[in-house]
């Protein structure tokens, strides 16, 4: 059992000086002030001692405001003067600065970063000690804030950033925040996957084209038709659709504002069109150059306002979206995300192949699996033929080239139908080249041997033993010559 102190942590140190005795930081320290030892002043001192352990145990001390003359004010943490919470979070703000200057960071990242830390955290630890943060504070803040899982994630998740990087100066000191859990997401707990039938999907596009214009009906229409997220559609160029193959380049995406030079997962797709997202890009394409000419267009988006003004947030389309939906009686309410759901769930429905859709709208075959396997389970042949002619799948044929027949068969391709251009240029067979060691030292030349199949190419055992290579392009290519 420890004894008790019959002063109260303050003596009197000589004929002009007070000690006060108190720990700081786990360890001990008796500074003194310039005050003669009378009653009162021990009295007076007695009471400030008290102040001095209840700033300690907030976290708000400092020991160089509080004794300015301490002879070995250096040895004290810190050097006496508290670090806050505040200048924590100013410090990790600016390295993330330095890092978005670099492109090692996404200013969008960044921004997300400042709002937690600013809209949250720093009205309730700003003005602690930084050393002085307990686990127990956190969790009692954490406890105390309506949030969703995700929100409460997403908190947690900047916070330990922020503390992980002012612990780096104390390698000794234990991280509270460390021991801070992030809240278990289940199955349940994930957005439900809502896609749209086409019968509801067709009357929304109508809808928004008769209550805004082209501009916003071909947005809301081409976003049905391609999955695209909403932040890469409204970051989409001009210059980032190719109307000779039919597709489209997704590489960047605009965030709260902002331009990203990448997509959510990081990596670049090119995605392919269908005759119906292609109809309406031509749709687009034409309005675009009909307000060129008008002066009311100078920059390359692909979607904009009716105005012609680029489309800077989400917030934009979002309104007029739900002020049209709202008003349909017969097609219930879902947010514009679902326009992606829907256009996934369409290209499973028909049967096209999970890897494809997966690469096509940019994450991963489990998601496709888990999450939109379930919308092909139960769908009928009529839904599934409607999802064909609203895509325009089957109408438009590429070109087709058999093995028996010599001459390339040319069809009208979606794009050309979209752009009233001819028919694609006829591809010349290759040149018929000479077999590899086809002469020997002799004057006499080895019999080349036949194939079996009589497609008209010299077999060659080292080259075409391997039956894996029997539709190999330079093969058929040789076979139609």
């Amino acid at each position: 059992m420890g004894r008790r102190s019959k002063t109260g942590g303050v003596n009197a140190a000589g004929l002009n000086r007070i000690e006060f005795t108190f720990s700081f930081e786990g360890k001990r320290y008796r500074p003194t002030l310039l005050m003669i030892p009378t009653e009162a002043n021990l009295r007076r001192a007695r009471q400030r001692l008290a102040g001095i352990k209840e700033r300690i145990a907030a976290g708000t001390f400092s020991f160089a405001e509080e004794f300015p003359d301490y002879r070995h004010l250096r040895k004290v943490p810190d050097g006496g003067a508290p670090c806050t919470c505040a200048q924590i979070f100013d410090e990790f703000l600016t390295h993330c600065a330095a890092r978005v200057a670099k492109n090692d960071m996404a200013p969008v990242t960044m921004a997300s970063y400042r709002r937690i830390l600013d809209g949250f955290w720093r009205p309730r630890l700003g003005h602690l000690r930084f050393l002085g943060v307990q686990y127990s504070m956190l969790v009692a803040l954490c406890d105390e804030a309506h949030w969703s899982k995700k929100s409460y994630n997403n908190a947690v998740s900047v916070l330990r950033r922020a503390f992980k990087f002012g612990y780096h100066d104390h390698p000794d000191k234990l991280d509270p925040t460390r021991a801070l859990k992030s809240a278990r997401i289940r199955r349940r707990d994930r957005p439900v996957i809502d896609p749209f039938t086409i019968h509801d999907a067709e009357a929304l596009i109508e809808a928004i084209h008769r209550d805004f214009g082209e501009a916003q009906g071909n947005y809301d229409e081409f976003r049905f038709f391609t999955g695209l997220r909403p932040s890469e559609q409204i970051a989409l160029l001009v210059a980032d659709f190719d109307p000779v193959h039919g597709t489209l380049r997704v590489s960047k995406a605009r965030v709260a504002g902002i331009d990203k030079d990448s997509t959510k997962t990081g990596e670049d797709r090119v995605i392919a069109l269908c005759p119906r997202a292609i109809s309406v890009l031509g749709k687009q394409l034409a309005l675009r150059a009909e307000l060129e000419r008008a002066g009311k267009i100078d920059h390359e988006r692909l979607f904009f306002k009716a105005s012609g003004e680029p489309i800077r947030n989400l917030q934009y389309p979002y309104a007029r979206w739900r002020r049209t939906l709202g008003r349909l009686q017969n097609v219930r309410y879902r947010k514009p995300y679902c326009a992606r759901h829907s256009s996934v769930s369409w290209d499973l429905m028909i049967g096209r192949s999970p890897l494809w859709v997966a690469r096509q709208h940019g994450h991963s075959v489990t998601t496709m699996l888990r999450a939109y396997a379930g919308w092909t389970e139960g769908a009928s042949e009529t839904d599934i033929a409607a999802i064909r002619r609203a895509m325009g799948v089957g109408r438009g044929r590429q070109r087709v080239r058999t093995l028996r027949d010599k001459t390339p068969v040319l069809t009208e391709s979606p794009v050309s139908r979209a752009f009233g251009s001819a028919q694609w240029p006829p591809v010349k067979p290759l040149a018929p080249r000479a077999p590899f060691a086809s002469r020997i030292a002799t004057n006499g030349h080895r019999p080349r041997a036949k194939c079996s199949r009589r497609l008209g190419f010299v077999w060659r055992r080292e080259r075409d033993s391997n039956p894996r290579r029997a539709f190999d392009p330079y093969t058929l290519s040789r076979a139609v010559q």
